[in-house]
């Protein structure tokens, strides 16, 4: 529940700041300059910061998907992949023609 939330913040202010950043292109009109006193000010700095660091979040969150987490077997010690989906371990899997070879 906490992580939705934080969610659908972060992408709340990337929206925002996107649409800030097209206003500021096209009518060279700043919305967050304008509404918390102009570029300087500490406010306007402080949602600056924010919107950057939710950007940098769901940066990270594009790069490191949740769903694949390497974890380490604790049969065999070698590291495999695990999914929200499936997980396949080599013990589990049957034997084919080719892994005999």
């Amino acid at each position: 529940m906490i992580i939705r939330t934080i969610n659908s913040v972060t992408l709340t202010l990337i929206i925002v700041g996107a649409i800030n950043w097209g206003v500021i292109a096209f009518f060279q009109l700043d919305f967050v300059a304008a509404l918390f006193g102009g570029q300087d000010a500490f406010l306007s700095r402080v949602v600056y910061g924010i919107i950057g660091l939710s950007g940098l979040y769901y940066l990270t969150k594009t790069l490191y998907p949740i769903g694949i987490i390497p974890t380490v077997d604790t049969i065999d010690g070698n590291v495999r992949y695990s999914t929200e989906v499936a997980e396949e371990y080599e013990g589990n899997r049957r034997e084919t023609e080719k892994d005999k070879e």
